[in-house]
């Protein structure tokens, strides 16, 4: 093939230049070996003549295609695309890293969607090259392998735990996939230290939470610091080398989440900074939970973010220039419970802790200053029902107002204003945070539409250089 036949597909360019800042963007898949890879895959690059490109290891694995065990392409980030889209597919792709279809299937997702379970299909199939099950089954593939590689677990438990419906079906899709089994894949794992098997989940289940690009840690913590409520979360150690430790509620039990912080870096590009991970650990009491868990820690730290589209969009602004290139990388914030953050964010960390204290569940096995979960909504609709707290909880607990990753943002927008009380500041700090839209402008400041489709991030700039107050 002629070079300038080459230069006409980016993609083919990006994995010839081994560009890290398309991992998970794409796959690509080379006929020959019958394996697939991530973009920055250090393998000698193929000739474009054996390779094919997809948008999901779902749709590579669809097409008889195995995992790479060299870049090991299930480990990406996610799509930034997903969190950014407010389409159904966009929507459909968080419902199921969130793992809905696991718990739910084909038919719950859909009905979350509005739609009938044929068009959901239709509509992934048509643009991702897969449908519900194949990218859920990619999901569960995944967190097998991490199971399999930093537990004890029995493998029989192990294939309930990641969602297989059967033992037959684990070991085939853990065989497609891998070119492996379950066995030969745990004797695999690493033996650095990172890899090690814990005796239990229950110990912990070490993580590496990957992203793409630089990442400004410092201030991501500085903010979790500031908001702690104690009883939930508490975070520890110096600037720079702080732990943030949480609770989680989870469709199958509860959990305690620790993410450790790593310096950010000044370095720009994808030869100078590929991306990193931050470590964390995991302690589940249902091993089911590990998928719901790990994406509601991505969202909380929003580790699936492209940062090299926000910061080229941003650093064309002569204002937010000199901020882009002190913190290049710099994330929006998330939230591990949206319906937590949305009543958070309405009545202050000091009302919040009080209602750790009075309506929180005790946690069966306190961990150090992590004692409870957050109190649900119905129960504080019940407890406290007068006034906008009371009013937002009923909201909240009757779905009303859907905050879960598939809610579409505007309708939930509408939903909230509908909440006698709530105030437009309170519901852009909902909007970016409990449903990750990347592109909200709070009410009042001149927020120039030349930010778009990022001004979340823009306003976060000016948050960190003291240009913008908090309320």
């Amino acid at each position: 093939m002629r070079d300038e036949d080459t230069r006409e597909d980016p993609r083919y360019e990006a994995v010839r230049s081994r560009d890290a800042r398309f991992d998970g963007a794409f796959f690509f898949a080379v006929e020959t070996t019958g394996i697939y890879c991530r973009p920055s895959c250090p393998a000698i690059t193929p000739k474009r003549a054996n390779v094919r490109f997809f948008a999901t290891a779902a749709a590579a694995q669809g097409s008889g295609f195995r995992a790479c065990r060299r870049c090991r392409p299930d480990a990406v980030p996610g799509s930034a695309e997903w969190n950014v889209r407010a389409d159904a597919v966009g929507r459909a792709m968080r419902l199921i890293a969130d793992g809905v279809v696991d718990r739910e299937g084909v038919a719950g997702l859909a009905a979350r969607l509005g739609y009938s379970a044929r068009q959901v299909q239709r509509q992934l199939t048509a643009e991702l090259g897969a449908g519900p099950v194949a990218l859920a089954r990619a999901q569960r593939a995944h967190t097998a392998r991490v199971l399999l590689q930093t537990t004890a677990l029995p493998v029989t438990e192990i294939a309930f735990a990641a969602g297989f419906a059967s033992v037959r079906q684990f070991n085939d899709t853990i065989r497609a996939v891998y070119a492996s089994t379950p066995s030969e894949l745990r004797a695999a794992a690493p033996k650095n230290g990172r890899g090690r098997r814990t005796a239990t989940p229950s110990a912990g289940i070490p993580l590496r939470l990957a992203h793409r690009g630089p990442y400004q840690a410092g201030p991501v913590f500085d903010l979790l610091e500031r908001e702690a409520v104690p009883g939930i979360e508490e975070i520890d150690g110096p600037p720079g080398a702080r732990t943030y430790r949480r609770t989680l509620r989870l469709p199958y039990g509860t959990g305690i989440a620790a993410v450790d912080e790593r310096p950010g870096t000044a370095r720009t590009g994808p030869a100078a900074h590929p991306g990193g991970w931050l470590d964390a650990r995991l302690h589940l009491t249902d091993p089911r939970d590990l998928t719901t868990a790990v994406q509601r820690l991505r969202r909380l730290f929003d580790l699936d973010a492209d940062p090299y589209a926000v910061d080229e969009r941003l650093a064309a602004d002569p204002r937010l220039a000199p901020l882009v290139a002190a913190r290049p990388g710099l994330r929006s914030p998330g939230t591990a419970d949206p319906e937590e953050l949305a009543v958070r964010a309405l009545v202050g960390r000091t009302a919040a802790e009080r209602l750790v204290r009075r309506y929180g569940k005790t946690l069966d096995a306190p961990c150090g200053g992590l004692t409870h979960l957050f109190p649900e909504p119905a129960l504080l609709a019940g407890a406290e029902p007068d006034g906008t707290l009371g009013a937002l909880a009923a909201a909240l607990a009757d779905h009303t107002v859907r905050l879960d990753p598939g809610a579409d943002r505007d309708d939930a927008q509408d939903a909230l204003r509908a909440v006698p009380g709530l105030d437009a500041r309170t519901i852009a700090e909902i909007r970016t945070r409990a449903l990750g839209d990347p592109d909200v402008a709070p009410p009042g400041p001149d927020v120039p539409d030349s930010w778009r489709p990022w001004r979340s991030y823009a306003l976060n700039h000016l948050r960190a250089a003291g240009e913008w107050e908090l309320r």
